[in-house]
């Protein structure tokens, strides 16, 4: 039942910003951890960064760590990535995804729903 649509993917200069965001259709999205992964063309789909029900616990991914923020507005079942300075290789299509549990993950299997990607691409 539960769908998630994500959106803010563009082309940005190498050392820019994106903000995406990813909207829940379900009422329970405050119950559960979410996250967000990225898979490039010819490559294994990626963790990104995660973050728990409530936000009060959140995992990077060392590429991003530093340049990268997510959070999540559970009033408005939104979860959103912060991207900046971005770099060609953070090129990708982005995906969000639910977790199994109501805490932060990092592994593809704990994941359970997944939207259905937006592109973001960086050029040099």
């Amino acid at each position: 039942q539960v769908q998630l649509v994500e959106s803010g993917g563009g082309l940005v200069q190498a050392g820019g910003s994106l903000r995406l965001s990813c909207a829940a259709s379900g009422r329970t999205f405050s119950t559960y951890g979410m996250g967000w992964f990225r898979q490039a063309p010819g490559k294994e789909r990626q963790f990104v960064a995660s973050i728990s029900w409530n936000g009060g616990s959140t995992y990077y991914a060392d590429s991003v760590k530093g340049r990268f923020t997510i959070s999540r507005d559970n009033a408005r079942s939104t979860l959103y990535l912060q991207m900046n300075s971005l770099k060609p290789e953070d090129t990708a299509v982005y995906y969000c995804a639910r977790r199994r549990t109501a805490g932060a993950g990092t592994g593809l299997h704990e994941f359970d729903v997944w939207g259905q990607g937006t592109q973001v691409t960086v050029a040099s």
